[in-house]
């Protein structure tokens, strides 16, 4: 999902212009929130909890037009709690964006 990453710096542009030290505020915010609700998701127990998590994750990932996440999490919405399958693929979601260095405006 290195192509999200991409996603996500154009839709910081477009929404803060040309200046990096926002963008990277706005990212670092994203990747955090995205990590809150990931983390939750992990321990989340009953259906409702799981149901939670799943919509503030999507929501979260399409105010920032990142369409890999939001997919993710509607796969999570039609799943079970603790689904690993879903769990993997945000947890290999977030790496990816860990691994990338921040926006190039």
């Amino acid at each position: 999902m290195a192509y999200e990453s991409g996603a996500l710096n154009a839709a910081l542009s477009a929404a803060v212009g040309n200046d990096p030290d926002l963008v990277a505020e706005l990212r670092g915010a994203f990747l955090e929130s995205a990590a809150r609700q990931i983390d939750l998701l992990g321990r989340a127990r009953c259906d409702a909890n799981w149901h939670f998590a799943a919509l503030r994750l999507k929501s979260l990932a399409a105010s920032f037009s990142v369409q890999g996440i939001v997919d993710l999490a509607d796969q999570a919405l039609e799943g079970a709690p603790g689904d690993p399958v879903v769990l993997r693929e945000l947890a290999h979601a977030m790496r990816d964006f860990g691994d990338m260095n921040g926006p190039t405006p």
